[in-house]
This record gives structure tokens, C-alpha cells and sequence, in this order.
């Protein structure tokens, strides 16, 4: 089961890519949700008033992922899909490439201009670091306090992480483990006497 994937730390410096005069300027972001998208562009609109063109791509989800790509003028399939094209080359996800265009007064032609978003896009990821995170799944677990030690010695030995705690008589414990281990957990804590389980 595939329960991790490749995604950036944090955005990437801007970088630049020059073609016959016109000018791309390339940014890396990364992203949890499809709502952050447009203050993103808006900022870059803010910082690069007077570029032509805002042209992006991105991938986004863990087991199963979607993507969009925007031309923003340019020929269709010119900017978008090459700016995709890197993403899947560096097999990453929750990413949003943005490449900022100034024109230079001279057309580049679509090769052209497939090859300046594809380049702009690849020298923007090589300047990220590259960073593999799991899937989680998240679980509470009720139980009597006499059973504390013996809980915790079972979250211990299958590498569950403990995300949040209220302990009292009754205990509640929040978890998380990879998905991988879902099944596994699950029946674990299900099957044993005492201890209510139940998955958020």
C-alpha cells in the first residue's frame, strides 16, 4: 500500500528564465488546499504588476490526486502543461508552480514558449527541498486509567503517534498511524478488552 508521498518544504526562491528579451520569472509553493491558490496569484499580481502573463500548474492530493493548468493567454497547452509536466517529472504532489511572464517584444513561437515554462518550472523545483511525508489515519481511544501502562506500551510497539490527550479517570488519547497499519491497530485496540476505539 502506498501511504506516503513527495511534496516541497517551502516555497522556493524566485527564479528567472530569459528568452529573446521576454522574461520568466518562476515560484514553487506548497499547499493543503485548493482555496489557497488565488491569494497566491493575487500576491504575485501585487509584486509583478506589469507582466503579461501568470501561468501555473498544480498537483494536489495523497492517494488520490487531481491537478488543473493555466495558460492565462498564451497558446493553449503552451504554459500549463509544461509547467505539469515538471511536477510529474519530480513526482510531487500539494505543489502550485507559478511562472510570471514579461514579454520581451519578440515572439518565441510555441516551441518556443513550451520550452521557457518548462525550463522556468524545472530550475524552480531544483531550488526546493524535497521532503517525503505519510499518510495518516486518526483514531480516539477511550478507556479506564488502570489501563494506561499497558496502551501505551501497545501504541509504543506499533508506532503510533499520540497527537492529543485528556487523562483522567477516563482517559481519551487521539492517535495517528500510518495507513498502512490501519487495519492493524484497529483490530487491535477493538479486540481488547476495555478499550473503545473509534476512527475520526
Amino acid at each position: 500500500m502506498n501511504d506516503s508521498f513527495r511534496t516541497i518544504k517551502q516555497p522556493s526562491p524566485e527564479v528567472i528564465f530569459k528568452d529573446k528579451n521576454s522574461k520568466f520569472f518562476g515560484f514553487a509553493f506548497p499547499f493543503e488546499s485548493e482555496n489557497n491558490i488565488k491569494s497566491i496569484i493575487q500576491d504575485l499580481k501585487k509584486e509583478h504588476q506589469n507582466a503579461g502573463h501568470f501561468c501555473y500548474a498544480y498537483q494536489i492530493g495523497n492517494s488520490e490526486q487531481r491537478y488543473k493548468v493555466n495558460d492565462d493567454g498564451e497558446p493553449n497547452n503552451s504554459a500549463g502543461m509544461p509547467i505539469y509536466g515538471q511536477i510529474q517529472s519530480f513526482e510531487l504532489t500539494n505543489v502550485l508552480v507559478v511562472v510570471v511572464r514579461y514579454f520581451g517584444g519578440t515572439k518565441l513561437g510555441i516551441s518556443g514558449l513550451i520550452n521557457a515554462y518548462r525550463s522556468t518550472a524545472k530550475l524552480a523545483l531544483e531550488q526546493c527541498e524535497i521532503i517525503e511525508k505519510t499518510i495518516d489515519v486518526k483514531f480516539i481511544l477511550r478507556f479506564e486509567y488502570k489501563l494506561m501502562s499497558k496502551v501505551m506500551h501497545l501504541l509504543k510497539m506499533n508506532d503510533a503517534n499520540i497527537t492529543n490527550q485528556k487523562l483522567t479517570e477516563s482517559c481519551l488519547i487521539e492517535i495517528s498511524v500510518r495507513k498502512r497499519n490501519r487495519n492493524k491497530v484497529f483490530e487491535l485496540f477493538n479486540n481488547y478488552y476495555g478499550v473503545q476505539i473509534d476512527e475520526l
